[in-house]
Order: structure tokens, then sequence, then C-alpha cells
């Protein structure tokens, strides 16, 4: 979807887009919209039953014959994330409309770029394998001076949906050579550092985590490692993503109902790759080096086994309980890796347990962290991009169920509270003295619903947003 930056030139769109606040006394338009229609039409919309309240689209025909689409904020004050929702939803009301103001109220830099924002995440549509043609999306005219908002909601935008095509692509198609190549393709186009471990260069190293998730499938497995440097840099943050590109569970087998969407379990590993490469296109004065574990989870006759114990990279010992918690497992060899270079600050993104979804719902990730201080951080990033995050805690008691009689860990421990012990294993492989946060995106990663707000049907690019964010902070 292409964004239009216009100060004044207005005239020759074919729909206006206009915002409704929601009040006790009914339906109020919002700043923006008497300056575009030239006249009031809050009697029109007190007729047709508008309340403006949020996700409310209303279409009226305008004096001059045109569409006008009167979008709620919901109650006052009106917020950025309330305008990425409205412009979410006017973008997809808009399908087949060639070109269109939206005037939604925009006093600041802030509220342009949440517009913006909204309205290329909104009209996102993933039509790779359609035969059909849909209709090519609206441009948008926003009335404003802040150029560089629009710019930056542009490229956030732009690396979001990146990162939702990845996870909508299905696992037949991108293995984890072909999410290699991606990655080394987009890599050369950003001006990023690129390195590709395959199966040999892994056994080499000794990651012996990763290649024991990936032997079942007759696609190896791959670590990137992806680098953004600037010379102004002082702050170093590395990135971690669980880039399974399929998990069937391994021989530990999900149930029916289970797999259905299991291609979406690299949605962490397509998070960071995405959010590095926002980054080196925002220019941004920080070291962020990335590190996607590629792996498919499969059964075969050379997958690896319950009872299994395997030797990570770094030395430390695991068992393995159960085939299906192989997420962990990927992520604490890039883990380690991640910690040699001595980062300030480490985040790891995973689609990693059931028991996060349990806990927060389908629209709320999970924040861990051995840090208080850098923990706030990472939820501060996370609200200024409007995606619902919530501190989880990493109880000691559960640490106990993690022990194994023959190796350092177990993979798994206690049922209960079981996306907690998750995070308690990675942070074993965290190094000392180093600030680091986990994400468990599993809720909010994938929406199987109908699409919302500017929340598309399928992969959602959770938590890209709030990466940025974090990488400008620590800058």
């Amino acid at each position: 979807m292409t964004m239009v930056r216009a100060a004044s030139d207005t005239t020759t769109a074919d729909a206006v887009v206009v915002g409704v606040v929601h009040t006790a006394a009914g339906p109020v338009l919002a700043p923006g919209a008497t300056e575009v229609l030239g006249d009031d039409v809050t009697a029109a919309l007190r007729v047709l039953g508008a309340t403006g309240s949020v996700g409310e689209v209303v279409k009226l025909v305008g004096r001059d014959g045109g569409l006008v689409l009167a979008v709620g904020l919901g109650a006052e004050p009106v917020d950025a994330e309330k305008l990425r929702q409205a412009a979410g939803e006017a973008a997809r009301a808009l399908s087949g409309v060639e070109r269109a103001v939206v005037a939604l109220p925009a006093p600041d830099p802030e509220a342009v770029e949440a517009i913006a924002t909204g309205h290329l995440l909104g009209g996102y549509t993933f039509a790779r394998y359609r035969t059909d043609t849909a209709a090519p999306p609206a441009q948008a005219v926003v009335p404003t001076p802040h150029h560089a908002a629009v710019h930056r909601a542009t490229v956030l935008a732009e690396e979001v949906n990146r990162a939702r095509d990845l996870i909508n692509i299905p696992a037949n198609e991108l293995t984890p050579d072909a999410f290699a190549a991606t990655v080394a393709a987009v890599g050369r186009e950003h001006g990023l550092t690129v390195e590709v471990l395959d199966e040999n260069a892994l056994a080499e190293q000794g990651f012996g985590g990763i290649l024991a998730i990936g032997r079942g499938s007759a696609s190896p497995p791959r670590l990137v490692r992806i680098a953004h440097a600037h010379r102004a840099a002082r702050t170093t943050l590395a990135l971690v993503g669980k880039g399974i590109t399929y998990d069937s569970g391994g021989i530990s087998l999900k149930p029916v109902g289970a797999n259905e969407i299991m291609k979406r379990d690299m949605s962490g590993a397509a998070a960071v790759f995405a959010a590095t490469v926002a980054a080196a296109r925002l220019d941004l004065p920080i070291g962020v080096t990335t590190w996607l574990a590629l792996a498919e989870n499969m059964p075969s006759g050379s997958a690896v086994r319950p009872g299994d114990v395997l030797r990570m990279y770094g030395g430390k010992t695991v068992e393995v309980v159960n085939t299906d918690a192989e997420g962990r497992i990927v992520l604490a060899d890039a883990i380690v890796r991640a910690g040699e270079e001595r980062p300030d600050a480490l985040v790891d993104v995973a689609t990693l347990t059931a028991a996060m979804r349990i806990a927060l719902g389908n629209h709320t990730y999970g924040v861990m962290s051995n840090d208080d201080d850098f923990r706030a951080k990472v939820l501060a990033a996370s609200e200024r991009a409007g995606e619902s995050a919530w501190p989880m805690p990493l109880p000691p008691v559960l640490r106990r169920g993690l022990d194994s009689t023959i190796a350092d860990l177990a993979n798994t421990g206690e049922r209960m509270g079981g996306g907690l012990a998750a995070g308690l294993f990675l942070r074993e492989f965290v190094p000392p003295g180093t600030p680091w946060a986990h994400l468990d995106i599993a809720g909010p990663a994938f929406n199987e619903g109908a699409p919302h707000g500017y929340t598309p049907r399928g992969g959602t690019g959770a938590a890209v947003r709030a990466l940025v964010n974090l990488a400008e902070d620590l800058a």
C-alpha cells in the first residue's frame, strides 16, 4: 500500500476519511473533518445510528457525491493507538478506492505517524498464492507538513508487513534454507552484514541444540547472523529469534487441531529480522546483531527422541523430555552465541508456549527478564507501539522442575506455569550480568480470527515495532 504525503493538495481524492468521537451526547466529528468536508455531517451520522465507538465504520455520500468514511475514535482522549486502529479500519474499507484523504486529527508528528502506520498496516493483504486479481490499495493523502513522521511510519509498516509475509508463507516454501536466502538478499539490499551457518558449520562449531531439532527434517537447519553497524553507535543490542519453520512436535507429535497453523512458529525470527532491517533503514545509531535459529521440527527415523541428551553450544547438557519443547533448545544455542559478543542487552522473541496463550490470551505477549529496569524499558517500548505486553515473573520455585537426573537441565518442567518455566530455562543460557528479556509472543503472533483495527488475519508482525522503539531508546 502506498502512502502519499501532502500538506495541501486534497482536491482530487475519491474519498475522505474523518474521525468521529464518542460522547454521552452522541457522535461528534473530530478535529480535521470540517477542514476537509467543509460542512458538518454530524446530523447524518446520528440518523444512521453512528456512535463513534472504536472499530465503527460508517459510509456516507458527500455533497460532491464522493465517499465519506466516518471511523470511530472512541471517547476522549484520542491517543496514538486509537488513531492507528481507526486508520487501519479505514484502509480495509477503502478497498477499490484509488486515492483518499485521511483527515483524522493529526496535531503533531506522533499522531501523523500513528495514522500513517495504521493505514499501511490495515491495508495489508497476502495475495501471493491467489489467482484472482485483488483491487489495488488506496493511496492515502495525509494533510500534514510532518514528512519525517510519514517516512518513519512507512519504514516500520513495510518491515512489519515483511514479517507478516514470511509468517504467512507455507512451510513447503519457507524452509530454513529459503528463509536464510531471503535474509541474505534483503541484507545485501540494505547494507546489513549477513552470515549463514549451514548444517556442516553448525556441526563443526558445536551447535548441538539446533542440529538436534533439525535432524528429523529433510530440510537442514540454519543459524543466521545479521548485523547493523553504525559509526556513532555506543550501545549494542542482540536480538535472537525462534525460527521453527514448521513445528509438528517431533516424536512428541502435536494432536489433531494443533498443527494447522504451525508454519507460524518462526514468527519470532521474522520479527527480529524485520526489526533489524528497520533499524538499518532508519539509520539508528546503535549496533544491532541478530540471530535467527532456523529449523524444522519433524518426526522421522533420524529425529531427536524423548530421553536423548544434547550437548548445547557452550557445553551445557540438556535432557529432552518432550520434543515439542523445541523452541527453547534452538534459542539456547543462539543466546549463548549472541552472548559471546558481549552485547549491552539481549532480547529473544518466540512463539514459545501454549501456556502463555492460556495465561494472557491471543492479544498480549508476556515479557520476562533478569533485570527489572530493562523489562520496564521493553514494556514501555511495547506500549508506545500500541502492542499489548505484560510483565511475567521468573519464580525460583519453578526452576527446580527443570532439574535432570542425568544432565544439567531438562527441557521441560512443571506443566502449570509452563511459560514461566520456559523463561527460566532460557535464563540459564544468558551470560551473567547481561540484561535480558524474553518475549513470548505465542498469542498475538498469528490472528486466526477476523481482521480488526490494523491487524490482519494470519501473521501479524507482533513485536517488530516494539523492538525498533527499544533500539531507539537504548541508542
